[in-house]
């Protein structure tokens, strides 16, 4: 039975708490964003206040072994400093019973990142290029027999879970979906799960029209699931950045070098028909600042969308398109906001993604309700000085595709169920 955290009484209770403490880390393991640590604060002191320990445990990185690189060990100090009180670490997340038995009410332990075991994944590793089916069919249940021992051993450090990692919901991982069945009656959301939920709901579900939503990116074939589900809700549908581009040519423009899938040509078609039948506005670019090279340095010209010469690359929206896109972002109620509309990590390709956050937050100023999410969105909004002009960042990017796509993610359905 799911509880809430308000609720709950933590007195002289463990909780392990799911975090997302995957934050980036310079060549001095100095911590160059700790947002992610700030998000997971409300929840942590929550336990503390009402009387509880906790047990923390994150993954850092994509580590395939035991890597001193990736250890969380480097971000016990930022912890601390959040907190306010002294953080304990455990050097292995499988072998903490003695720290986690000697918890007092008050205390803190920050287990060693999960993804040092392949159990955390729930994937093999270190099979052969050359392996057999056979083989990587044996690897694979070798795995998931051995992940029922790490799941338990995690939940027996603690008398309740929390999970409250949304930016991990979408993954069926030891700590973020199988734990939860050790605690059938003692688990719960933290806050900020609960609030990426409710602001998903809000556009899904309770969204004031017109809704638009603006999916950007470099690739169709990653957001199509997407792009056709938010076809059934929303009034205004623009699409941008290297997307873009298979829509255009599937009309028969000429792209020049610019990105694109041929293969996605058929499912463009499909998308733009589908908009028409159901009366949405899709709305793609007209005019591109195009390159001939990618880099920041290149010179840029700006093109009609349709007719970008050979050996030019559409790299950014330009005016055109980005005023087109103004009126409907402003006339929005709600607004959607996934991936860049160009390419965001060369500062003179980025101006077109900047200006959309610009008119996000207008909108959101002149009573739109907004949510951002993915990473170039969320640093467009965070650069442009407006995280805190538009309603909701998400802490989750591919979380909160997978929510917008209608799938059920294994991280809420294991606390809901």
């Amino acid at each position: 039975m799911q509880q809430h955290i308000d609720s709950y009484d933590f007195t002289g209770k463990k909780a392990i708490v799911r975090v997302d403490f995957n934050v980036p880390l310079d060549e001095n393991f100095n911590i160059t964003d700790d947002t992610r640590i700030r998000a997971a604060v409300p929840t942590l002191k929550k336990v503390l206040e009402k009387g509880g320990s906790l047990i923390l445990m994150s993954h850092l990185g994509r580590p395939k072994k035991v890597d001193p690189k990736f250890s969380l060990k480097h971000i016990v100090n930022r912890v601390s400093e959040r907190l306010g009180v002294p953080v304990q670490f455990a050097d292995d997340c499988q072998a903490a019973d003695a720290q986690a038995a000697a918890l007092k009410p008050g205390e803190v332990l920050l287990l060693e990142n999960l993804r040092y075991y392949a159990e955390e994944e729930g994937k093999p590793r270190g099979l052969a290029d050359d392996a057999t089916d056979e083989e990587k069919k044996a690897a694979k249940k070798a795995v998931k027999e051995s992940q029922k021992a790490f799941v338990k051993k995690l939940a027996s450090y603690a008398d309740c879970y929390i999970n409250d990692a949304f930016g991990t919901a979408h993954r069926a991982h030891a700590s973020t979906a199988l734990i939860a069945e050790y605690f059938p009656n003692d688990k719960m959301f933290g806050y900020l799960m609960e609030k990426e939920i409710a602001a998903i709901d809000n556009v899904l579900k309770n969204a004031k029209r017109p809704f638009t939503a603006i999916i950007g990116g470099s690739k169709v074939s990653s957001k199509l699931g997407v792009i056709k589900n938010l076809l059934d809700k929303v009034d205004n549908l623009i699409i941008g950045g290297g997307m873009g581009y298979t829509f255009i040519k599937a009309q028969g423009g000429h792209i020049g070098n610019s990105l694109h899938e041929d293969e996605l040509i058929p499912d463009a078609l499909e998308v733009m028909k589908a908009a028409k039948e159901k009366g949405v506005n899709l709305s793609l670019s007209v005019a591109t600042v195009g390159a001939q090279e990618f880099s920041n340095d290149a010179e840029r010209k700006v093109f009609d969308i349709f007719n970008i010469p050979d050996g030019w690359e559409g790299m950014d929206a330009a005016e055109a398109s980005l005023e087109n896109w103004k009126k409907i972002i402003l006339a929005s109620k709600t607004i959607l906001w996934n991936g860049p509309v160009g390419v965001f990590e060369l500062p003179n390709f980025a101006h077109g993604t900047e200006k959309i956050a610009e008119y996000v937050a207008e909108a959101t100023q002149n009573g739109a309700w907004s949510l951002v999410g993915g990473g170039d969105s969320v640093a467009a909004v965070t650069k442009m000085g407006f995280a805190d002009k538009v309603s909701y960042v998400s802490t989750g990017g591919g979380a909160m595709l997978e929510a917008i796509e209608g799938k059920e993610l294994p991280g809420v359905a294991a606390i809901r169920g």
